[in-house]
């Protein structure tokens, strides 16, 4: 049986990116005879937990009483209706733990891949003002990678007072908030910080805009808000050196895993990162954490009343556990 939850959790601070700020976040919790899913929808995908509803209560008359057709469920999913892809994850996540709780096996053996114990999380450092951007890395210690979220006007200030409040790796997300001509200035500015690599500096239709400031560019460049799926890559090859896959973007662990292969076969770059997510969605996440050359699984991290407990961070680094399926339990 499929049923639904909506759960409101409260962030630890206001988040802020260029798109806007938000204190609290509504997500969709999918159950699926105890397997468990979540659906964070972002509203710039065209998802709230509305439709993220109404394509739940369809999904129920399609996914059939066998979970381990997982490839045909997600087939059935994907031609229900287009897009829908965080309510499409919700699914795929909970059928996957449903299967793995049944064999008695994390989703990661079930999916022949071995869990390392060098895995650094980046943590989010949100749009603020300098002052409160070093509070922020102080709060929140001992991560070995920071990402700074950017794409204002005192963004490089922003990444300066980081830089002055830790020696840890440094990455920028401008999630498609500057021009080519501020993507190229700021890129400039931004080597002296010692910064890894700038994700989605232009908006994600700019191809030309990317072209360009590839060829340019001292950084690396990753792409994120325009690759949901498979399909999606190979209109980035050459343009950038890497991919940000997330699972609710995606449709879930199904696909994502699919994306990796694509990616792998067009030597780029591959980072698995999250929205605002409870540790239902981080820890399906990081069940392909291994695959991967960066990690930004933090989503967890940043709300203040999590209901769940799953994949941890300890020192930076993720924490697997030996619990069957996506290896979360509900907290009392």
């Amino acid at each position: 049986m499929l049923t639904k939850k909506i759960v409101k959790v409260h962030l630890k601070q206001t988040f802020r990116i260029s798109h806007g700020a938000t204190d609290e976040k509504e997500i969709v919790l999918v159950n699926i005879d105890g397997g468990i899913g979540e659906a964070s929808p972002v509203n710039y995908y065209g998802e709230s937990v509305a439709t993220i509803g109404d394509f739940i209560d369809k999904a129920a008359a399609v996914i059939g009483d066998d979970p381990f057709r997982l490839e045909q469920m997600c087939d059935r999913l994907n031609h229900l209706a287009a897009y829908n892809f965080s309510a499409k994850a919700a699914i795929d996540i909970a059928l996957h733990d449903l299967v793995g709780k049944r064999l008695g096996i994390p989703v990661h053996k079930l999916l022949g891949i071995a869990p390392r114990d060098d895995i650094a999380t980046s943590y989010t450092i949100s749009i603020n003002d300098p002052d409160s951007v070093k509070k922020q890395v102080r709060d929140n210690p001992g991560y070995k990678v920071y990402k700074v979220k950017v794409g204002v006007p005192n963004d490089i200030e922003m990444v300066a007072a980081v830089r002055d409040s830790t020696d840890a790796a440094i990455r920028v997300d401008a999630n498609g908030g500057w021009s080519l001509k501020e993507a190229m200035q700021k890129i400039k500015l931004l080597q002296k910080y010692d910064v890894e690599f700038v994700e989605q500096p232009l908006h994600w239709k700019d191809f030309e805009g990317f072209k360009i400031l590839r060829q340019k560019s001292i950084l690396p460049i990753f792409a994120d808000e325009g690759v949901m799926r498979a399909e999606d890559i190979a209109q980035y090859y050459g343009l950038v050196d890497g991919i940000n896959i997330k699972l609710m973007k995606s449709g879930g662990i199904r696909e994502a895993f699919k994306m990796i292969s694509v990616a792998r076969a067009l030597q780029m770059k591959i980072m698995i990162g999250c929205m605002v997510e409870t540790s239902v969605g981080i820890s399906a996440a990081a069940q392909l954490a291994s695959l991967v050359d960066y990690v930004d699984l933090d989503g967890n991290l940043l709300i203040a009343d999590d209901p769940f407990e799953g994949i941890r961070a300890v020192d930076g680094y993720l924490k697997y556990n030996d619990k069957p399926g996506i290896g979360v339990t509900e907290k009392p």
